[in-house]
């Protein structure tokens, strides 16, 4: 389970109508998100970008913490989610989540069995080894604990 707190109000609206829409699929938030209207997804998502995530406690192996940086420019995970990966706009905080949601998600993309708006966080994802999943997991969840 992803933390949703102090993500940007556009990226939970966006993944509630990717949800709503058939787009993503989970078997406890599509039938969530299902009859919700876009006022209902903007109300949530304003709610929860404004509540204040709580650190994951997980933490980071030093080796991890020193490699996970340079992996995270190197393939564009701040780019996208910005420099402290909080996200921004219509891209999700990664920062802090739980490392195994994060593991998920990115073996998803890698094989694109993952919901991709845009193909950019999949074509992210092939091009890391198992090793930099690894070590980007470990680092990212470690972020803000």
């Amino acid at each position: 389970m992803p933390s949703i707190a102090g993500h940007p109000a556009q990226a939970i609206s966006t993944q509630l109508y990717q949800f709503r829409e058939g787009n993503r699929k989970d078997p406890q938030m599509s039938p969530m998100a299902a009859n919700l209207s876009n006022a209902d997804m903007n109300d949530l998502a304003a709610y929860f970008a404004s509540v204040k995530a709580a650190p994951s406690g997980h933490r980071t192996a030093p080796a991890n913490a020193a490699a996970g940086p340079e992996l995270a420019k190197k393939f564009n995970c701040t780019q996208c989610h910005g420099p402290a990966l909080l996200g921004l706009q219509h891209i999700p905080r990664i920062a802090g989540q739980q490392p195994d949601y994060l593991l998920a998600q990115l073996k998803g993309f890698k094989a694109g069995t993952r919901a991709d708006m845009d193909g950019n966080m999949t074509s992210a994802a092939r091009q890391l080894s198992d090793k930099d999943i690894e070590v980007l997991v470990d680092y990212i969840a470690g972020l803000g604990s």
